[in-house]
C-alpha cells in the first residue's frame, strides 16, 4: 500500500502493529534514517534491541545470504513484545528476497522495515510493498519540514508553547539546517527550558541553536553597524592577535553590510527581509540589526558598501600602507557615517 505525505506522517508516529513491514525511501539518507528510527521506536518500545526482538540487516547481506531476511522474520524471540527486522540499503536487486519473505509472512512474524535510496514508480522493489496488502511504501521528499512535523518533534521534546515569533524563526531554521541537526536542535532547546513553564521565545532559540558565525568578528561588525567608534581598536586589536587577517575582517564586513542592505531593500519591508536571512538569525541579534537597518537606511547602507569595496581594493594592491591600519581607518570611518548623518 502506498503511503501519501500526510498519511505517512500520522504511520511514523503510530505504524500498524498487525502489519508486515514498512518500505522507506528517498534521496536524503539522514531524513529516512530518522523515519526509520521513528517507526522502530513507536513500534518496539524502548529495549527493543536488548531484548534481541531487533534484528539488523544490510542490503549487502541479503545479496550474500537471501535466506537470512526470512530466517530473521520467522525467529522465535526469547522476550515477549512485538519484533521487527530492519534493513537499511535495500535495492530493486532485492526486490524477489522481499517478494518471498512478505509472502511467507504470518501473524506473530517480525515486521520487515526496509530502507532505500532514491525508488522511481516502476521500482520492483516499490511494488513489492505497493502491492502487498499488509505493507507500506512510504517516500521521503526533499522539501522542509512541515508544520506538523515541526508540531511532532516540540511535543516530543515537551515544549508545547511557542511563540508567535519563535515560531517563524524555527520555521526558518528548518530550512537551513539538515533533519538531523534540526531534531537535534529542538532537543537541546527541550532541554534548556526544562522546568520553565513560559513559552519558547526566539531569544530562547538563539541560545540553542547552532553556531555559524565567529563571535569575535561579529562583536566588531556591530560595534562598526552600531557607530561604537570607541570599541573597534580593543576589539581590532583582540582579533589581530587571534591571526586574523585584514582582508578575511573586510569580506566579513561586506557580507555583514550587505545583509543589512537585502534587508532594508526587502520589498516586505525590514521584517520580512531579517525572516529571508539565510542562515537565520534570531532573539536580541535579530533586534540588533533590525535597528542597524533603522539606523542606516538603504542609501548610507549603500555608500557603506561602496566604501568597503574601496578598502578590498586597497587591501589586494600593492600600496605600502601596512594593511591593519588601512582596514581599522575604514572600519572608523564607517562607524562615524551614521553621527555625521545626523549632523548633516
Amino acid at each position: 500500500m502506498k503511503l501519501g505525505a500526510r498519511d505517512a506522517q500520522a504511520y511514523f508516529r503510530t505504524p500498524d502493529p498487525d502489519a508486515a513491514g514498512i518500505l522507506i525511501f528517498g534521496d536524503d539518507a539522514a531524513r529516512v534514517a530518522l523515519r526509520r528510527q521513528d517507526v522502530t521506536t513507536a513500534l518496539l518500545g524502548p529495549g527493543a534491541e536488548a531484548e534481541m526482538r531487533l534484528t539488523r540487516l544490510t542490503g549487502a547481506d541479503l545479496r550474500t545470504d537471501p535466506a537470512a531476511l526470512l530466517d530473521a522474520v520467522k525467529a522465535v524471540g526469547f522476550f515477549p513484545g512485538p519484533r521487527a527486522v530492519v534493513i537499511d540499503g535495500a535495492t530493486d536487486g532485492l526486490a524477489p528476497v522481499f517478494a518471498e519473505a512478505l509472502a511467507d509472512w504470518g501473524q506473530g512474524d517480525a515486521q520487515i522495515i526496509a530502507t532505500a535510496g532514491r525508488l522511481t514508480a516502476k521500482s520492483a522493489l516499490r511494488k513489492v510493498f505497493e502491492g502487498h496488502k499488509a505493507a507500506y511504501a512510504a517516500g521521503i521528499y526533499d522539501d522542509p519540514p512541515s508544520r506538523a512535523e515541526i508540531d511532532d518533534l516540540l511535543r516530543a521534546a515537551d515544549l508545547p508553547e511557542v511563540s508567535r515569533d519563535a515560531r517563524a524563526d524555527l520555521d526558518a531554521l528548518s530550512r537551513s539546517l539538515s533533519p538531523g541537526d534540526f531534531r537535534q536542535t529542538i532537543d537541546k532547546l527541550g532541554l534548556y527550558k526544562r522546568g520553565d513553564p513560559s513559552p519558547v521565545s526566539p531569544a530562547d532559540l538563539d541560545a540553542v541553536a547552532p553556531v555559524t558565525r565567529d563571535v569575535g568578528l561579529d562583536d566588531l561588525l556591530d560595534a562598526v553597524a552600531d557607530a561604537s567608534a570607541d570599541r573597534i581598536g580593543p576589539l581590532l586589536a583582540r582579533l589581530t592577535a587571534q591571526g586574523v587577517a585584514p582582508v578575511t575582517l573586510c569580506i566579513s564586513a561586506m557580507r555583514h553590510f550587505r545583509a543589512l542592505y537585502a534587508v532594508s531593500i526587502h520589498p516586505g519591508g525590514p521584517a520580512a527581509g531579517l525572516s529571508a536571512l539565510r542562515p537565520p538569525v534570531f532573539g536580541p541579534r535579530r533586534d540588533r540589526m533590525q535597528r542597524q537597518v533603522q539606523a542606516w537606511g538603504a542609501r548610507h547602507l549603500e555608500q557603506a558598501l561602496s566604501e568597503l569595496v574601496e578598502t578590498d581594493l586597497d587591501l589586494r594592491s600593492s600600496a605600502a600602507a601596512p594593511q591593519m591600519a588601512v582596514m581599522e581607518r575604514a572600519l572608523i570611518r564607517l562607524a562615524m557615517m551614521p553621527r555625521a548623518q545626523r549632523r548633516g
